[in-house]
């Protein structure tokens, strides 16, 4: 048994690799954006229009991704979407060596191709890991220890970027090659990897009845159909409350570049944080009570970042580069409603478990169908970081966190209202 143990450690650690792709091509897409308004001129919706390829290629890929998996199991689906994360970054490199007039279009159509793969990685990566921990206490650690390491990725990506762009007046997509380089030797390397070892299948659940059937019988409850909704606000406001903070604080003189991507990860960084803490008292709090308290907690801090004096500058602890190369936390001064912002990371950290308990309680056996629903509802990350850009466009970016403010109230009607059980009459 220890034997077969060790012979899991190399594809553990591929699938803890991929854990943090995931988060790594994901996060690769606001800090593009930045680039793409300094070399194309582009608005803050432009900017973010990356992002929302990537995260529409979910509602695109959710539920074939599910019945993709059905056909030929884990480890190929694996391989494929490993494969196609490799081809989405290549195309996004091209875009750097394409005519000023198609990079645009190219970069874009790199950005789909590689939320294909995040989304077919969202997949497989937990049960894989799971079922190479050998399920229960270990599976689920090995689980907790692939999500660390996709906040830290997250947490990295944004001040790596903004490293690599630095001050320069105009940033070009080939600044940005290094990453993509990573990106790409990374995808490489796990593919062979995983080709080349044995390891068990995770269990692939029978359906007895049709996908059609199962999905409409977990649109029968209420709480669900919110529920669903309420994950695509989530996404949504999860990913919007980062990224245009990054913008704002890029053209903020004070500031600059570097320290925006810095701050936009410190984030990310504090949603690992509180990931940890609600891990911690989740056996002791209620899914409804978490849900409500961090919603409404950041309302608070929305509007505080929205009304409260751009004049007025802190200290924000925050993770940056030195000029040799080390990563370490530094004081850099920015505006108040920067730290308000970067706080609300403690909030929606432990928000998805919360939702996801509450939309999926009572489904019984809908429930495999409702989480392939959730899967494709994950575009919210795309669709609503896109319109508060537009609106950001309209009225400024710290005006456009009205969009946050709406998307983390419709959160707490969920918490307190939505999420009661009650099912719909069926004909």
């Amino acid at each position: 048994m220890k034997t077969e143990k060790r012979s899991h450690v190399l594809p553990i650690i591929m699938m803890i690799v991929l854990f943090g792709m995931i988060s790594f091509v994901t996060n690769l897409a606001a800090p593009m954006g930045q680039v793409l308004k300094e070399q194309f001129g582009a608005s803050n919706f432009q900017g973010l229009l990356g992002n929302a390829a990537n995260f529409i290629a979910y509602a695109v890929m959710g539920i074939p991704g599910g019945l993709l998996l059905q056909r030929v199991g884990y480890k190929k689906t694996a391989l494929i979407a490993i494969a196609v994360g490799f081809l989405g970054v290549l195309i996004q490199f091209f875009s750097g060596h394409s005519p000023q007039s198609a990079a645009f279009s190219v970069y874009l159509l790199g950005a789909f191709v590689a939320g294909f793969s995040m989304c077919l990685l969202n997949i497989v990566v937990n049960p894989m890991l799971n079922t190479l921990g050998g399920g229960g206490n270990r599976g689920n650690q090995l689980i907790q220890v692939g999500g660390s390491f996709n906040s830290v990725m997250a947490t990295i990506t944004p001040a790596f970027v903004g490293v690599l762009i630095g001050e320069t007046a105009k940033a070009n997509l080939k600044d940005v090659f290094p990453v993509l380089y990573i990106a790409l030797g990374v995808f490489a390397l796990v593919f062979f990897v995983l080709m080349a070892v044995r390891i068990p299948e995770p269990h692939v659940e029978q359906r007895n009845e049709p996908l059609k059937d199962l999905m409409k019988g977990a649109l029968a409850y209420r709480h669900f159909i919110l529920g669903a909704l309420a994950i695509f606000v989530y996404v949504g406001v999860e990913v919007g409350t980062p990224y245009l903070m990054l913008y704002w604080l890029s053209e903020y003189a004070e500031v600059g570049k570097t320290i925006a991507g810095s701050v936009a990860g410190t984030y990310w960084f504090l949603m690992l944080i509180g990931r940890l803490a609600g891990a911690s008292i989740g056996n002791k709090v209620s899914s409804k009570s978490m849900l409500s308290f961090t919603s409404l907690v950041g309302m608070i801090l929305v509007l505080l970042a929205i009304f409260m004096p751009q004049q007025t500058m802190v200290s924000l602890p925050v993770l940056q580069y030195s000029p040799t190369g080390a990563l370490y936390f530094g004081l850099a001064h920015v505006p108040v409603n920067a730290m308000f912002i970067v706080l609300v990371g403690l909030c929606t950290s432990v928000m998805w478990g919360g939702i996801f308990n509450l939309a999926v309680e009572g489904l019984g056996k809908y429930t495999a169908a409702a989480s392939g629903i959730f899967m494709v509802m994950v575009c919210g990350g795309g669709i609503l970081p896109a319109f508060q850009g537009w609106v950001a466009d309209k009225v400024g970016e710290l005006s456009s966190y009205w969009v946050v403010l709406a998307g983390l109230a419709y959160l707490l009607f969920y918490a307190l209202v939505g999420s009661k059980q009650v099912v719909k009459e069926r004909n």
